[in-house]
């Protein structure tokens, strides 16, 4: 069928690529975004894909966007980082485009470009999971993207897994995201610091001895350099992070966990711990699960080939 258009909005940015068949991006745009302003948003996105579809004249346009989707993948029903609700995002885009366009969860688009171009090729069941400032996913059973009754199916960043725990932006407590997010290591690093300076030495030595200026990333370079606070919050995080995994595990058994964004890209410093409290998990049952957990290898492409293909995908009819 040609090319397609991939459109991935965040809150700071819209990220465009058109696609070819093969999941390889030709041609991209890139346009900052405000994301307290709905309607330049969209006036954004408009601008954008009547840029990419004059030039290359794709045959379908499918959008990624944080948040929920309404079940006929047209309607952004809420996005917490963006002023949207109830937004009709496709048929705007038809209107303006003629093309037609599906609209998808972001997390869902971008686990569908590694299932269909990325790590997960080989495989026809995987959840998809973003580590970053929070926790999203993408569930993909026997070939086919699992969207759920209203559409909101792979939301899995709101698993319990600390009852009565933290409170989450959704008014949730106790939510994994709470404790697996790249946000939650962040805080338990700086947590660590206060409690134990000596132990945090190393990682309190990266920002000159700023506690409030720790990251994710120097947690992780602190943990490379065996600092016992930067791996002991790493080490809390994993655990949350398994045993939310372990749940999934035991409900969708997928033939392997992609994980994706911030703290994945740490790579094994944070993947081996994950993946140990993971078995430790599984094995309590009787059973250790042999399930692996791969980092994803599309990178911030992911959300554009992944939407793009989804387009393609409907437009087709299959």
């Amino acid at each position: 069928m040609g090319v397609a258009l991939g459109i991935d909005v965040g809150g700071t940015k819209i990220a465009a690529g058109v696609v070819d068949d093969g999941g390889q991006i030709i041609a991209r745009v890139r346009r900052p975004s405000r994301a307290a302003d709905a309607s330049s948003i969209v006036a954004s996105i408009l601008e954008v894909a009547q840029e990419l579809t004059e030039e290359h004249r794709p045959s379908a346009i499918g959008v990624g966007a944080a948040g929920f989707i309404d079940a006929t993948r047209r309607t952004v029903v809420f996005a917490p980082n963006i002023a949207w609700r109830d937004e009709p995002l496709a048929d705007k885009l038809e209107e303006a485009t003629g093309l037609p366009t599906v609209v998808e969860n972001d997390a869902n688009a971008a686990a569908w470009g590694e299932f269909q171009f990325g790590v997960a090729t080989d495989a026809s069941s995987i959840v998809f999971i973003t580590l970053g400032t929070g926790i999203g996913g993408g569930i993909i059973m026997n070939g086919k993207l699992l969207t759920g009754g209203q559409g909101y199916a792979g939301e899995i960043g709101h698993l319990n897994v600390v009852p009565g725990g933290k409170r989450c932006g959704c008014g949730l407590l106790g939510c994994w995201e709470q404790y697996g997010s790249g946000t939650a290591l962040v805080r338990l690093a700086k947590e660590s610091a206060e409690l134990n300076p000596a132990m945090a030495r190393t990682l309190l030595g990266l920002v000159d001895g700023d506690a409030t200026q720790i990251t994710g990333y120097t947690v992780t370079q602190a943990a490379q350099l065996q600092c016992q606070a930067a791996l002991g919050a790493i080490d809390s995080m994993a655990g949350y992070t398994a045993q939310a995994l372990s749940d999934l595990s035991l409900i969708l058994d997928p033939e392997m966990f992609v994980l994706a964004g911030g703290v994945s890209e740490a790579g094994d410093v944070v993947r081996n711990p994950i993946t140990k409290a993971f078995r430790s998990y599984t094995a309590a049952s009787g059973r250790e699960s042999t399930i692996p957990i791969v980092t994803a290898t599309l990178g911030n492409d992911a959300g554009i080939i992944g939407a793009a293909d989804l387009s393609r995908v409907k437009a087709s009819g299959s």
